[in-house]
């Protein structure tokens, strides 16, 4: 649970590796949402299994990511701030300063907003983990719409057609096969999977 410590110590909890409802509170608060508990707004609630699952700090070798902090990647950081950045700003993020990254680069590319919370939240944590367009893809295919990776009105409509506990299935499968034909499946699946069967669970509490 190291990676959940970290963030527990960005929001100023105990830093005990349970995602219990203080923690839950404090991400919250540090994405500036009032209630107390699980938020019941559909991103914020979809972030806050987000940053459990991308953790602290890490720049390991073989992500081609790199350096990486709250899931967010030094070249993102880069495009958002407009200019290059320290490894120590890297290492100073905090989930109150990612949250409109997360927001406007994956959330609101692939139109979140306009699915059912439960696609919703497995679009979305696969398109911070893949790309929005490789999400989008896969909710094309899903949904039986040409796949171009440009969400708009039909795919929307096609997508909100589905049984969204089907869909949210569909989807999980979908993402499954695509990491286990990666070349970098052996250093990383294991933990792509489980990310993959902890969405889809948090999905099913959302139907």
């Amino acid at each position: 649970m190291t990676d959940l410590k970290a963030i527990q110590a960005h929001v100023g909890v105990p830093a005990d590796g349970i995602l219990g409802p203080a923690t839950l509170a404090a991400i919250a608060k540090a994405l500036g949402i009032t209630s107390t508990g699980i938020p019941v707004d559909p991103f914020a609630r979809a972030l806050s299994l987000i940053l459990r699952h991308e953790g602290g700090f890490v720049n390991h070798p073989k992500d081609p990511g790199g350096m990486t902090n709250l899931g967010v990647t030094r070249k993102t950081l880069e495009g958002w701030r407009g200019r290059a950045v320290t490894e120590a700003e890297m290492r100073a993020l905090t989930p109150a300063a990612v949250a409109p990254i997360y927001r406007k680069n994956y959330w609101d590319a692939a139109r979140c907003d306009d699915l059912h919370p439960a696609l919703a939240l497995c679009v979305f944590d696969f398109a911070v983990n893949a790309g929005p367009g490789r999400a989008v893809k896969l909710l094309q295919s899903i949904a039986h719409v040409p796949v171009d990776g440009a969400i708009g009105p039909q795919t929307i409509a096609a997508a909100n057609k589905l049984d969204p506990a089907d869909a949210a299935r569909r989807y999980s499968e979908a993402r499954r096969a695509y990491y286990r034909s990666l070349s970098t499946f052996p250093t990383f699946g294991k933990g792509w999977l489980r990310r993959v069967d902890e969405t889809e669970a948090e999905a099913g509490r959302l139907l």
